[in-house]
């Protein structure tokens, strides 16, 4: 299992869990979730719901992912499978994003 910290604005709004390579899970914060003057990170994820469940990588989440040849040269410096778009999300998303939205690898309670 791999974790990721989803911020909007530096602030945590949600993790986004990788169980294995079918099954996925995006969970608003509590306080995210709460607040109502704090929107959805996405229209495809509206807070209509705390926990979204997916087998594969949230469509959002993977358009944060470059394309083409850009992806294939971070795969090659990185180390990264090019199939393995969570690592590579967790890899590259941690700052100097599109949008609003970042992603921070989150620490296992086993180190």
């Amino acid at each position: 299992m791999r974790k990721l910290g989803v911020y909007r604005n530096g602030q945590l709004a949600g993790t986004l869990i990788q169980h294995n390579s079918i099954s996925y899970e995006f969970c608003y914060d509590d306080i995210w979730f709460a607040n109502d003057k704090l929107p959805a990170i996405s229209l495809t994820l509206p807070k209509t719901q705390q926990t979204y469940k997916a087998d594969h990588l949230f469509p959002f989440f993977f358009n944060m992912l470059s394309e083409g040849a850009n992806r294939k040269l971070q795969c090659r410096q990185l180390k990264i499978d090019e199939s393995d778009y969570f690592g590579l999300l967790a890899s590259t998303a941690t700052n100097d994003t599109i949008g609003a939205v970042t992603i921070r690898l989150v620490k296992s309670e086993n180190g």
